[in-house]
């Protein structure tokens, strides 16, 4: 055997030997068992390593083929099962450095040159070494192999390599990091650590970490890095970098360097030579070279705010705040942006300022967190800290990055940690940060918002707004070019000085409000004549002005005297001194060189003039003490002319000529204008005399003036949108503040305005709806106001019914369009269609009214009129109509349409229900075109149908009536319908077809059960129904299955259900008649049999052929000629001889084959609620008919167990079941009439079988769900005799039960919440109607072991809001129904009910993290416990032992959370009811044993009870006889 063993290794070396026949020999040696070698995993690992080596020493030449498959040789070896179990069986392995050495050398080759041959497998076979603790170790001994290789490693993933190599890469870098971050932690040597990371890994560590933060390697391409992957490598390069350069034995010399502090030879130790740590860390970080240029600056940013943070990870603590800082003015010199001052020729793009400001923003926060503290900067350390930030807010402010966000958070950071920082550039940060910026960008400007809230929150909190006003104003006021200014005041930035203003007292707003009328009066006003730039001015200033009046706090009577004089002085002085000069400076003889100057003026005053006139009418209101030059609101003769009643000493003659120039331009003056009428109207219809002639007619003419002024603009195309600011009032944006104001005041305007101008604004509001989904769409993204937005608001608003008139208008405006689009599809003379469909010409009102007059005189004995209409109609539907429409115009007519479904119809006066009424009859049987799809025709249909529903139910419904007979408005619908559904392309079973059938059915009913209410005609509008549909079924070939089969099942399903709805209408009717002996019952009852005999013959015929499938409205309507049979057995009981069951029912055979489908199909039909419901209603119908049950089977086993299918079949939806619960429980109580006792016995043997403890070990949840359904709905039956006996016998067996399936259930993980809910439901059920049936008190207190382990803590807000009710509902069910059960086992009640008291305590307490969002889930459930309370403290003589037991509980568990304060509301009114069960021996007792804390917790608790709650009980007894 030596031989052979030598044999091998000689062939293996052999340079006779083929390299080939080597490779084959080798693989052949280590996968063989046969061939047994020695030491046979050494030898072969060394002979491929020595081969190896010999040809990357140039002293081996082999092809590249061979080197590869060398390489894979090892690697095959390496990660093999058979190396693995060797070395796990306690042998060893040697690898030699050279095989680690050449690894590295290829890594490095790649990282140099990009190579990329044999790369994959020398990095697997690395992955390989170093997934093996045994092998890896080769590396691990020599500190510098794995340094090295983990350099190469990075260098190499930093070339950006491209695909399976991505992934192989990083899983090594893993590995070895890894590896290394073990070495580094047992270093000893901290001199070496820091050498190895800055001389070897940190600028290959920080571009690979910038890398792959970046997300480089995220793309969905070939070779994807895994996000979690990623994550792990940056947490391990930071983790690698932290322990390294900041390790705590380097402190010292981090001070030593940064604090010029002098160490302790003592300490210093190895750190001797390390003398600057962070400058050599900085020096590398800042080298050239070692990246691609483009890539350098991005990489040092990044790495930047990496340092800091791993320095403050490491270093900060109580005591080193200097120290931390003095880190951030190096690291911050590392950034391009602070060299800019120096260097001022280079220019940053903005995407370079983006970068390097989040560095900043992320220094300037970390700082922010207890490092600056001002104090101690100022008094110990000479403001070394404030200077640098003001060299940091200079260079910010110098260079403005307006388009940036970052830029606006470092600047609200600076203002964070001292306002002083920013005070002395405040003027250049207003300008630059706010007037002169200009932005766009949406997150941009909540940046700015945030910074200047904060700026305004920092003046309030140390009392200097006016000084900031000063600023701004001075900002506004300098020269500049004004016309490139945005809006001073977005609606951003106006919510944020409202929020400040509202903050401010009086005083300090009557303050910056007379600084603005300084300032304005003293720069501006002088200078404004015929200077456009001042004219904006002036406009920004009003602007602001009207921010401040509008938003300061309201002042009341309660307001001291000397503010409000103060104010009423402001408010003249303003009046007289700053708006008449303005409104002269537009009285004067004005050029045409001057309009645009001329718009801004005109803007400027009207804004002013319309804010001072709101506000002095607010004053006036509110506050008794203040008296305006206006006069008071009441006792003062009206005036005709417009405007001095709201600015005095201004002349009517000069109000006219300034609304002449403010109709010159649609601005923001005209915008005024209006507001300024409409608040002459307010003022107005607040006088005593504004009932009079003269004020109407001023009313009228103002409403008319405000309505008129936008007319123009509103009749164009708009699609600007408006953030609801008086300030960015424009040509572009009035149109939508103009329709904004008018719909706001429409309760004011709509009462003085003609009809023509209240048809005006309908046509306007229908306009601008969105009339598709596009737009709706469009202008929900769209987050500021449009006209589209506030159409659809005022349509959907409760409002909008009550503006009757309005309402009219807009319908009226509707129906038109609906009959201009069907006349624009008429196929005849236009002159005919006008005799055959009048309705479709009347252009108003008054058209409509000759309808009511056209009928009111006919009597029901007189000529029937009504016959024309319904005549005309049938021609034309039985003839091709003489209207037809096409795709286009069907989706117009469709929108409009579904915007009529969004109007209540059911309140329409008489003439204009009538036309509405005819008019939707003539749209639905209008003829649709070929290019109208079926999907649109139904959708289209189903509208008409529904709309029509809406008007029968109105309160005018039977004026309808009096037109058309109903039973010519049922043959007209369907005699068109039958001819659009024969060329429908749509599925009978199709959702929107089922949906059509359904609607339609609905308002065939209701307008069959309005004949019957209004008692029209019984017999002649029935007869000509049934006589109609008998024609359908005629002239649809009824007679033979195969000409059924072979016809539309659309035309059937229809036909279908007209003739159920029929029945259903005449079945009550005759059995409400029967006993009464005329002739209407029996011709009534004649039409029912031969409506019957119609439906039965359709539904036996299609039966037999295989045309019905078993729908829902087939089963409907075999359940409908069911119960008509079974209404009709009583007259065949009554006879002397017994029928059959061929005489009693009219189609036995048809109920039997059905009831046979249904039982076998119930499980299948229980995926519609529909269907499910018709089903179980046939069956219900079905066991009322005993004549048909079968012989051999018990119906009610039969019907059992289908039902137990559907209740155990887990694809069935729950709220399915739920839906049908009630006709169930119908189904049931007709079951136990049916059913014997044995029956009955073997449901409840099922019931058991159902709450077996074995179905909880085999995980049968729907056993389990079954049984429990059974349960309640049995509960909700009402059974006697035997049955009850033997339910209630059963009963123990079952809690039993409940309590053992209960206690396996709380052992599994998660928690079967799905049988908890109805467990509880099933014990409270049978707890509460058990209340005489249970008698033996075991069987409740059951109840109790079920409560104590009910999962009531850590839920979802879902699924607590559904757990805890039921648990206090068993609770409360054994308090209220077994009191004696109660007694015995108090303490068990009351470890239940603290369970409860508990879990609401941890759920209302106030969380760090998240909103509360679920609070009102908590406080229904705190109302709860209150309320168990008050039950516990109701039973006195019950718990008074155990009072201060429950007290201690609750205040122990207090102590421990801090609850929302309407939680704890609850909770208290609870624990004061049972602290008036303690005597007082219990309160000594319990501020005695309590412990400290909460003995504090007691006594506040009781000196609230006392004072509160006590003193209120005790009061309220004094008046108690």
């Amino acid at each position: 055997m030596a031989a052979v063993y030598s044999g091998i290794s000689l062939k293996l070396k052999s340079k006779t030997t083929s390299w080939e026949d080597k490779l084959k020999l080798a693989h052949f040696v280590w996968i063989s068992h046969q061939c047994v070698l020695p030491n046979k995993e050494q030898v072969l690992l060394d002979w491929a390593r020595q081969s190896l080596v010999a040809f990357y020493k140039k002293k081996l030449e082999l092809k590249e083929d061979i080197v590869e498959r060398l390489w894979i040789y090892m690697d095959n070896i390496l990660h093999s099962k058979k190396l693995q179990n060797f070395i796990k069986n306690g042998k060893t392995i040697n690898l030699q450095i050279s095989l680690v050495k050449i690894i590295n050398e290829r890594i490095a080759e790649f990282s140099l040159s990009g190579s990329q041959r044999n790369l994959c497998a020398v990095l697997s076979c690395c992955q390989g070494i170093l997934s093996m603790p045994a092998l890896a170790v080769i590396y691990t001994a020599r500190q510098e192999l794995i340094v090295a290789l983990l350099s190469q490693l990075c260098w190499s993933a930093c070339r950006q390599p491209e695909g399976t190599v991505v992934a192989l890469l990083f899983k090594v870098i893993h590995l070895a990091l890894g590896h290394y971050l073990l070495i580094q932690q047992q270093q000893v040597t901290p001199r070496r650590a820091f050498g190895e990371v800055t001389g070897h890994l940190l600028q290959p560590c920080l571009v690979l970490r910038h890398l792959l933060s970046g997300g480089t390697w995220m793309q969905a391409r070939q070779g994807q890095l895994q996000q979690a992957l990623s994550r792990d490598l940056r947490s391990q390069i930071e983790a690698m970098l932290q322990g390294g350069i900041f390790q705590l034995e380097l402190l010292s010399s981090y001070k030593e360097e940064l604090l010029d502090q002098q160490q302790d030879n003592t300490k210093m130790g190895a750190m001797k030579n390390l003398l600057a740590p962070m400058g050599t860390v900085i020096a590398r970080l800042v080298e050239a070279g070692y990246c691609e240029p483009s890539l350098h600056d991005a990489v040092v940013a990044s790495s930047v705010a990496l340092l800091y943070k791993l320095f403050l990870d490491s270093y900060f603590k109580e005591g080193n705040q200097l120290l931390c800082f003095q880190v951030l003015p190096r690291l911050f010199g590392c950034l391009r942006i602070s060299r800019l001052q120096e260097e001022q020729t280079q220019t940053l793009s903005t995407s370079d300022w983006t970068t390097e400001l989040l560095v900043v923003e992320q220094l300037l926060n970390s700082v922010a967190n207890n490092i600056y503290n001002i104090a101690a900067d100022r008094i110990r350390h000479g403001e070394v800290q404030f200077r640098f930030f003001r060299r940091v807010a200079e260079l910010l402010i110098n260079h403005s990055q307006a388009s940036v966000p970052a830029w606006f958070r470092c600047l609200k950071v600076l203002m964070s940690l001292n306002h002083l920082i920013l005070e002395p550039d405040l003027d250049d940060l207003l300008a630059s940060a706010w007037i002169d910026a200009d932005i766009t960008e949406f997150r941009t400007k909540k940046a700015q918002e945030a910074l200047i809230h904060s700026l305004f929150q920092t003046y309030i909190k140390l009392r200097q707004v006016p000084r900031l006003f000063e600023e701004i104003l001075g900002v506004l006021c300098r020269p500049a070019a004004e016309a490139l200014r945005q809006p001073l005041l977005t609606a951003g930035l106006s919510t944020v000085l409202c929020e400040c203003l509202v903050e401010l007292p009086p005083s300090q707003v009557l303050d910056t409000w007379s600084l603005v009328l300084d300032k304005f009066q003293s720069l501006v006003l002088p200078y404004l004549w015929g200077d456009y730039d001042m004219a904006l001015k002036s406009l920004s200033l009003s602007s602001l002005l009207h921010c401040i009046m509008f938003n300061m706090r309201s002042l009341d009577s309660s307001t001291p005297l000397p503010i409000v004089r103060r104010m009423q002085g402001t408010m003249e002085r303003m009046l007289r001194e700053l708006m008449k000069p303005l409104l002269d400076l537009l009285l004067d003889p004005q050029s045409p060189e001057l309009e645009l100057w001329l718009q801004k003026v005109s803007d400027s005053v009207l804004l002013l003039s319309h804010t001072w006139a709101q506000v002095d009418t607010m004053l006036r209101l509110n506050c008794s003490q203040y008296h305006a030059m206006s006069g008071p609101l009441t006792g003062i003769a009206l005036e005709i002319s417009d405007l001095p009643l709201l600015l005095p000493g201004v002349e009517t003659h000069h109000w006219k000529k300034i609304e002449k120039i403010a109709a010159q331009f649609n601005s923001l003056g005209r915008y005024c204008l209006e507001q300024l009428y409409l608040q002459k109207m307010k003022r107005t219809l607040m006088q005593t005399s504004s009932q009079s002639e003269e004020a109407l007619c001023a009313l009228r003419d103002d409403a008319a003036h405000v309505l008129g002024s936008g007319r123009e603009r509103l009749t164009q195309g708009i699609t600007a949108s408006w953030d609801g600011q008086v300030g960015t009032v424009s040509a572009v944006t009035y149109p939508i503040a103009h329709w904004h104001l008018i719909v706001s005041n429409l309760t004011i305007l709509l009462s003085y305005l003609c009809p023509d101008d209240v048809t005006y604004l309908a046509d306007v509001m229908l306009r601008t709806l969105p009339v598709n989904k596009a737009q709706e769409d469009s202008a929900e993204e769209e987050p500021n106001t449009t006209l589209e937005k506030i159409s659809e608001a005022m349509l959907h608003s409760p409002l909008f019914p009550e503006l009757q008139s309005l309402h009219s208008a807009f319908l009226l405006g509707i129906t038109k369009q609906c009959a201009s689009i069907l006349c624009a599809g008429a196929q005849s003379d236009p002159c005919l269609l006008s005799q055959k469909l009048p309705w479709l010409f009347e252009k108003d009102l008054m058209d409509m009214a000759h309808w009511e007059n056209r009928f009111a005189k006919v009597s029901r004995e007189g000529p029937e009129p009504r016959g024309e209409i319904a005549q005309n109609l049938l021609s034309l539907v039985k003839s091709d109509f003489p209207i037809q429409l096409q795709g286009e115009q069907l989706e117009r007519i469709l929108g409009l349409l579904e915007v009529m479904s969004a109007l209540q119809l059911d309140s329409l006066w008489v003439p204009q229900h009538v036309h509405c009424f005819l008019l939707l009859l003539s749209t639905a049987i209008t003829r649709l075109g070929g290019s109208c799809s079926s999907s649109l025709t139904v959708k289209f249909l189903m509208t008409c149908c529904r709309l029509l529903g809406y008007l029968q139910r109105g309160k005018s419904a039977r004026s309808v009536l009096r037109v058309v007979y109903a039973s010519d408005i049922f043959e007209i619908i369907l005699t068109s319908l039958f001819k659009v559904i024969s060329g429908f392309l749509i599925d009978r079973d199709d959702p929107s077809w089922l949906e059509f059938l359904q609607v339609m059915g609905t308002f065939l009913e209701q307008l069959m059960q309005m004949v019957v209410q209004m008692k029209l005609s019984l017999v002649l509008n029935f007869g000509k129904i049934v006589a109609f549909l008998s024609t359908c079924q005629v002239d649809a070939g009824a007679a033979s299955g195969r000409r059924l089969k072979n016809q539309n099942p659309l035309g059937w399903q229809l036909l279908l259900v007209s003739l159920t709805k029929l029945c259903h209408v005449l079945g009550p009717l005759v059995k409400e008649q029967k006993q009464q002996q005329h002739e209407g019952p029996t011709a009534l009852l004649g039409l029912l049999q031969q409506a019957v005999l119609q439906m039965g013959t359709l539904l036996q015929t299609g039966a037999a052929c295989g045309a019905w499938r078993l729908s829902s409205t087939f089963i409907l309507a075999v359940s409908t000629l069911l119960e008509v049979d079974v209404g009709q057995q009583g007259r065949h009981r009554g006879a002397e001889i017994s029928p059959g069951v061929d005489e009693v029912f009219s189609h036995p055979a048809l109920y039997q084959s059905v009831y046979s489908q249904v039982l076998s199909e119930l499980p299948a039909l229980a995926g519609s609620s529909q269907s499910l419901q018709a089903a179980v209603r046939f069956l219900t119908l079905f066991l009322l008919a005993p004549e048909l049950h079968s012989k051999e089977e018990s119906v009610f086993t039969s019907m059992f167990h289908s039902v137990r299918k559907v209740l155990a079949d887990p694809a069935i939806p729950v709220q399915v079941i739920q839906d049908i619960e009630p006709h169930l429980g119908a189904l049931f109580t007709h079951m136990f009439e049916v059913g014997t006792t044995k029956d009955f016995q073997g449901m409840m043997q099922y019931i058991l079988q159902g709450l077996d403890i074995r179905n909880v070990w085999t995980a049968d949840q729907q056993a389990i769900l079954s049984a429990l359904k059974l349960i309640k709905l049995l509960l909700n039956c009402p059974f006697r005799g035997e049955k009850a006996s033997l339910f209630w016998h059963t009963c123990p067996q079952i809690i039993t039960a409940l309590t053992l399936q209960n206690q396996e259930a709380c052992q599994e993980q998660p928690l079967p919440l799905a049988v908890f809910e109805p467990t509880l439901d099933v014990l409270a059920a049978l707890l509460r109607q058990g209340e005489e049936a249970i008698g033996n008190p075991h069987h409740v207190s059951l109840a109790f072991s079920i409560l104590l382990t009910a999962p009531v803590d850590h839920l979802k807000p879902s699924e607590y809001e559904s757990i805890f009710p039921r648990v206090h509902n068993v609770l409360f069910s054994i308090l209220q129904c077994h009191p004696k059960v109660m007694l015995k086992a108090i303490p068990s009640f009351l470890n239940c009910f603290h369970r409860l008291v508990v879990s609401v305590m941890h759920e209302g307490r106030q969380k760090d993290k998240g909103s509360a969002d679920d609070l009102p889930v908590v406080l229904e459930c705190a109302r709860l416990v209150e309320r168990m309370y008050s039950h516990i403290a109701a039973r006195a003589e019950d718990f008074t032992v155990f009072s201060p037991f429950l007290v201690a509980q609750y205040v122990t568990e207090l102590q421990k959370v801090t609850l929302y304060p309407a939680v704890k509301g609850l909770l208290q009114e609870g624990i004061y009811l049972v602290l008036d069960l303690c005597i007082e021996p219990d309160v000594q007792f319990l501020r005695a044993s309590l412990p400290p804390g909460a003995r504090d917790i007691f006594r506040e608790l009781h000196n609230d009870y006392v004072k509160y709650h006590k003193a209120k009980h005790e009061g309220e007894k004094r008046y108690t006889v």
